[in-house]
């Protein structure tokens, strides 16, 4: 007898597992499900087979070649145009098919006695015998009845809940005469199920089912697939194992297999001797397995895997070719050809990972997350939808202040232009947006590449070229564009590009459009324009001129014009406004400038605080009002006063406050949740507001532009902002302001500094991992009295009898919690530091606990 081995599926419901593989090609025990069911056939005298294909049919010829090896004559059919169904694939080969013939889905993993089937086929002089079985739920299959003879009454084509009228479903194996195929048209797409077995029907031809003993599963989908491995290595399947079994040492093995040691270890396999393996477990040849890792029942090993020292298998299917890093973590997943799990990676339950894929190191795969082939999981990355499009993963694309990651490594020309089409894809075509850059090279080089981005989606493009970031937010509302880029050195790492959006007012934008370029980006939803819709970029001037006047426009200028004032401003080799020397000079103070050449070597903390030391000299010994260092790129900046001594910090948030607020009595501030209470000290004495915001800088902005009358916003860590100027941060207009200030309030800001109200403010940083920060939130906010919480950001707890509290803020980009602790006491701030601090330290230990033991 002949059998027809239908092959041609794509098998997309298994995907990502047949992105490049035919479903019959499948692994099941490191074999494919095609070569079980040719051991099934020849168990069963049934040597020659004809394989129907369609879908990347030489992959199955290149492995069965003619089938001697296997031990059978193998013959293929190839559907070259288009599939045409199970039983037109049949039609196609009638004319090898002059005797009884069995048909047999190349999906499905069974141990059916198809002796027994074809003797009862014979025996009822059936024309088209089904062989049936009773399954728990039969939504996915196709139902069928018979009576007590086995005559087929009726079938149903997977049924809905409501249509389901048995439990018996079609396996997909049939016993077919050859007489039944001339009911077929020739060259044309048909299906058993829907077309032939129905007309069968009809025509009351004899047609029989034959409910089989034994064991099936249609691998149709991922659970599947898993259930039939776990079940052939647990023996619930006669399935023929390719390797010995290994009766292994008592400290390899935790064997509760009766009677045999349920260890399967191909040739040239090397178990290191501290490993522990809970049988059934089936490991293939020329793999590794390293020390003290833990291998428990249920784990099927490919060819040529590495398993890295005290990595923990907890029933993965893992592929041929795969290398999985020390501590990495597997649950239940499956790993595909060639995939590379890093260092303390967690690939978890139902989880699946295409070939030649990357899982970074402690980076996180969540249940059920499916990764396409040949994609890279950045590492820390955690991953909770599927990844398809695209060839990263990474942590999250926008961070706090944009997108940010290190120079020409993360942040490279083509990421840069995918990126630009992200964004431009999200806009109308032949929407305008301005761009700008500081004066470094690399940020040319990434801003010339995002320009390329937008243009390439009929996105045209104001190029600002270098200007300082809070001259770009004041000219933007002026240049008719929907929303402007900024592309600079990351004011915090200097090894890092920040790309920051900016919308029509020139304010970061939401949190929900970030959202929408991510969307685009990560499914490379990318729009193509036309040759002639591409778009343009043009060079608006007079754009200092622009800034000149709106900075002009909101200050007292007579009153600095009377200062007789001398500033030494450092630059810290960034040239972040050069137009403030020259605007001072306008109006009679004198500047000193240093360190204003172009540096193209970003300056470190470390040599940032020898210069900021250089600075106080020169103020001292020049008798400067004061000084300032300004970085950020014109955003940030650190005042020295007129004795040398640097005013950073909270001492210059309070500073700046207790000035503006002189100058603008009952006026409101804006600053973030976690800057000390001393704000609000000042406040009461000039009988202002203070409003407290996000710990982030498109917070602050957002709130300078809801509330009314404010008057300052931000701090001195992102910097300060005037809303009638721009609604971002601006050291420089911020310098200006400081000389009007001082010149009519008469007053130096040493002694300003000397009659700040004294606050104790004190941080730390704990280490929190991802899976815990949420579980600590809730715990504080359980474990604390409802009227002494705030959760603006993060959970603030206040004393309700003064301005002592403490805050526990999760860091944005980092596993890290910040805890801020603020007092007027000292004593209360210490200790209450101290207590916190050991209280998420050991909240962390207990959960991570209680997460391995889940």
């Amino acid at each position: 007898m002949r059998a027809v081995l239908m092959a041609g599926g794509s098998g997309t419901r298994l995907r990502p597992l047949t992105c490049d593989l035919p479903k019959p090609m499948v692994p099941i025990l490191n074999r494919p499900i095609a070569e079980h069911i040719i051991n099934l056939l020849k168990r069963h005298r049934i040597t020659e087979v004809i394989a129907t294909l369609h879908y990347l049919p030489d992959v199955i010829r290149d492995y069965f070649h003619d089938g001697s090896d296997f031990g059978v004559q193998m013959t293929y059919a190839v559907e070259e145009d288009q599939p045409l169904g199970t039983a037109g694939c049949v039609k196609n080969i009638a004319e090898l098919l002059d005797k009884t013939f069995l048909v047999i889905s190349g999906d499905c993993i069974t141990d059916f006695d198809l002796s027994a089937a074809i003797h009862y086929h014979k025996r009822h002089q059936s024309k088209a015998t089904i062989v049936l079985t009773r399954v728990p739920n039969p939504i996915e299959f196709g139902v069928v009845i018979t009576d007590e003879d086995g005559h087929i009454k009726r079938f149903l084509e997977k049924p809905s809940t409501s249509e389901i009228f048995s439990d018996t479903v079609n396996t997909g194996i049939y016993i077919l005469e050859p007489e039944v195929l001339d009911f077929l048209p020739a060259n044309q797409e048909s299906d058993f199920s829907k077309d032939l077995f129905p007309l069968l029907l009809d025509k009351g031809i004899p047609m029989y089912g034959y409910i089989a003993e034994g064991y099936w599963c249609d691998v149709g989908h991922l659970d599947a697939y898993r259930e039939a491995q776990y079940d052939g290595l647990c023996g619930k399947v006669k399935l023929e194992k390719a390797y010995e079994e290994r009766y292994v040492s008592a400290t390899l093995a935790r064997s509760t297999y009766v009677g045999e040691s349920g260890i399967w270890i191909g040739q040239n396999t090397y178990i290191d001797p501290t490993a522990e393996i809970e049988a059934p477990v089936l490991i293939g040849d020329n793999s590794r397995i390293g020390p003290r890792v833990q291998i428990e029942a249920g784990t099927v090993i490919g060819d040529k895997v590495t398993i890295g020292a005290e990595a923990n298998l907890k029933r993965p299917i893992i592929w041929n070719g795969a290398i999985v890093g020390e501590e990495a973590q597997l649950s239940a997943c499956v790993l595909a050809r060639g995939t590379r799990v890093d260092r303390r990676a967690q690939v978890l339950e139902g989880a699946v990972v295409g070939s030649l894929s990357t899982v970074g190191e402690e980076s996180l795969v969540n249940p059920g997350v499916r990764v396409w082939p040949s994609k890279q999981i950045e590492s820390g990355a955690t991953l909770n939808i599927n990844l398809i499009w695209g060839q990263r993963a990474t942590r999250n694309l926008f961070a706090q202040r944009g997108v940010s990651g290190l120079a020409n490594i993360d942040i490279t020309p083509e990421f840069a232009v995918k990126l630009g089409a992200a964004y431009g894809s999200t806009l109308k075509p032949g929407s305008q947006v301005a761009v700008s850059r500081d004066q470094r090279s690399i940020s040319r080089m990434v801003s010339r590449s995002f320009i390329a981005g937008l243009m390439s989606v009929g996105v045209h493009v104001q190029n600002l070229e270098a200007t300082a970031i809070p001259i770009t937010r004041t000219v933007i509302s002026t240049l008719s564009v929907v929303g402007g880029i900024h592309i600079r050195i990351h004011p915090e790492r200097p090894d890092h590009i920040l790309i920051e959006f900016l919308d029509l007012k020139g304010i970061n934008i939401s949190k929900a459009q970030e959202k929408k370029i991510e969307g685009a980006y990560f499914k490379e939803d990318l729009r193509r324009a036309q040759i002639d819709e591409i778009g343009n970029m043009a060079y608006p001037s007079q754009v200092m001129d622009l800034y000149i006047t709106s900075f002009e426009k909101h200050l007292t200028t007579q009153a600095i014009r009377h200062s007789n004032s001398k500033v030494v401003i450092d630059y810290v080799y960034a040239v972040s406004g050069a137009v403030l020397p020259q605007l001072l000079a306008k109006f009679g103070c004198d500047a000193v400038v240093l360190n204003a050449s172009l540096n193209q070597t970003a300056v470190s903390a470390v040599e940032r605080e020898a210069l900021l030391h250089q600075l106080g000299h020169v103020v001292e010994a020049l008798k400067a009002n004061f000084g300032v260092q300004v970085s950020g790129n014109g955003e940030q900046l650190i005042l020295v006063d007129e004795t040398g001594t640097p005013i950073r910090g909270e001492m210059l948030t309070a500073l700046m406050v207790d000035m503006i607020l002189t100058a603008n009595p009952r006026g409101t501030v804006v600053v973030p949740v976690d800057t000390s209470s001393a704000v609000e000290q000042i406040a009461r004495r000039h009988d202002g507001k203070v409003v407290r915001t996000k710990a982030n800088p498109s917070a602050l902005m957002e709130a300078c532009q809801t509330n009314s009358h404010v008057v300052l916003g931000g701090s001195a860590e992102m910097g300060f902002i005037f809303p009638q100027l721009h609604p971002g941060f601006d050291a420089m207009f911020c310098i200006a302001k400081l000389i009007e200030m001082l010149t009519i309030q008469e007053r130096s800001l040493g002694t300003i500094r000397e009659n700040l109200p004294i606050v104790y403010h004190k941080s730390q940083i704990v280490r929190c991992p991802w899976t815990v920060k949420g579980a600590l939130m809730r715990y504080l906010v359980e474990t604390h009295p409802a009227d002494s919480l705030e959760l603006i950001d993060g959970v603030k707890i206040c004393s309700l009898t003064d301005d002592s509290w403490v805050l526990l803020l999760p860091d944005a980009g980092e596993p890290l919690v910040h805890i801020f602790v603020n007092s007027s006491d000292r004593s209360w701030v210490d200790r209450t530091l101290k207590e916190y601090r050991f209280k998420v330290q050991n909240f962390v230990e207990l959960e991570q606990r209680e997460q391995a033991i889940k």
